[in-house]
């Protein structure tokens, strides 16, 4: 339970007594408020949503039977550009959660220096009790009913939690029927067929891998033949298994929705796709030497862990536990502020997630503007600006931390709140 300083003015939507992930974001601007001198007396903009928009998203299911649920989407802030962000369906969406999400990605738009504002959408489902159809239905409807507020130059989606490239698909075709033209550029993470971007499937996994290398550097840990552990096993968390497999890590637990896999000499991650991909999760894997329970996977000692599944999974129940030296959020807001400040205590160095994750939406701009230009980069061009960007703003936020001689997490978010500020202040307020 993250309840609210006293300082802070709720909302009335709000459960003071209960704010879920909206009171770890909130509890994360107060430590940066300090360090951001004249520009503090805008930082309640940071605390306030510019837009919610809650909507019912009803559907015909295959047995003939209306089924309705609930979705969201959240416009954080847009001082420095259009709104971008996921969009995810779990039956665990909340507004807290997207709230949260949509302040993050203000964030880490800001952090990276891409020029957008922060959003985030979802809706309450379990997507695996629906069929394909089903499924369908309620994208093209949850779009409809957001398509007044978003746009190529207005906000715009992308794949999140339970939602791919057919469901950015199904997303674009349903605003070109809603606005009678195509506009490739509404939504990021497309198929390759409809103005996708090579390279935006692997990209945030690249992203968590080549600032976990700059941190490696920065902490005298030598990537070939660290200990390696990764909770989450998709997106994420597979690619960056795999980048590290490949620089010679090795990758000695591994844990998704099904089972907790060990090897202490390595598990072979090229097999363990393939076996993921058989059968839908690493359970049963034969090239494990041990299977452990859901808790016992933080006791697994490593050089690096990355918690790549879902928010709130480091706290002050299990960070003592931990022994690692380093940890990359490939999550959302994986870490809450107590077991940040036991992993601090403990010398651990945590790159957070508005920093360590930013690899996908970084392509996603890549893919954005290759949309509006139609002139489209190779997958080695994209890797290499992807690099550069990602060093780029690990070494920014590394030097603020050594000058503030505050965790990355708190420099991170005095880089990008300054950036996002300094956007509010010289645009001041209309009318």
């Amino acid at each position: 339970m993250t309840t609210v300083p006293a300082q802070h003015a709720l909302p009335s939507y709000l459960n003071a007594e209960d704010l879920g992930p909206w009171g770890v974001y909130l509890q994360q601007i107060d430590r940066v408020t300090p360090h951001l001198g004249s520009l503090s007396r805008w930082v309640e903009t940071l605390k306030r949503p510019k837009r919610i928009l809650t909507v019912d998203v009803p559907i015909e299911r295959d047995d003939g039977s209306i089924a309705h649920y609930e979705g969201y989407r959240v416009q954080h802030n847009m001082s420095r550009g259009p709104g971008k962000g996921g969009v995810r369906f779990h039956q665990d969406v909340t507004l807290s959660e997207v709230m949260a999400l949509s302040a993050w990605m203000t964030v880490k738009n800001a952090a990276v220096n891409v020029p957008y504002g922060g959003a985030k959408g979802g809706i309450r489902v379990d997507p695996k009790t629906l069929s394909r159809g089903e499924l369908q239905r309620l994208t093209r409807r949850y779009t409809s009913e957001i398509s007044l507020i978003i746009g190529p130059n207005k906000d715009i989606p992308a794949p999140d939690v339970n939602t791919n490239e057919q469901v950015m698909a199904w997303m674009m075709d349903s605003y070109a029927m809603i606005e009678g033209n195509l506009s490739t550029g509404v939504v990021t993470g497309k198929p390759i067929s409809l103005g996708g971007s090579l390279g935006r499937r692997e990209a945030t996994g690249r992203g968590v891998f080549v600032v976990g290398r700059e941190a490696a550097a920065k902490r005298g840990v030598a990537i070939a033949g660290a200990r390696v552990t990764v909770q989450g096993f998709g997106n994420v968390g597979g690619v960056a298994a795999t980048m590290f497999a490949e620089a010679g890590s090795k990758v000695v637990a591994v844990q998704d929705h099904t089972a907790t896999v060990v090897h202490q000499g390595g598990l072979d991650i090229a097999r363990l796709h393939k076996h993921v991909a058989e059968t839908g999760g690493v359970a049963g894997f034969p090239g494990a030497e041990a299977v452990l329970d859901r808790d016992a996977f933080w006791d697994v000692e490593s050089d690096i862990l990355i918690p790549a599944a879902l928010e709130q999974q480091i706290t002050a129940a299990n960070a003592q536990r931990i022994r690692t030296k380093i940890i990359l959020e490939g999550a959302n807001g994986p870490t809450t502020p107590e077991a940040d400040d036991i992993l601090t205590d403990k010398d651990v160095l945590i790159v957070p997630d508005v920093l360590a994750n930013a690899g996908g939406v970084t392509v996603s701009y890549f893919e954005w503007v290759q949309d509006f230009s139609s002139f489209f980069w190779t997958e080695d061009e994209i890797n290499a600006r992807l690099t550069r960007i990602m060093q780029d703003a690990f070494n920014a936020v590394w030097t603020v931390a050594q000058d503030k001689k505050v965790t990355l997490r708190t420099a991170t978010f005095i880089l990008a709140c300054t950036r996002v500020l300094q956007a509010r202040e010289v645009r001041g307020l209309y009318p």
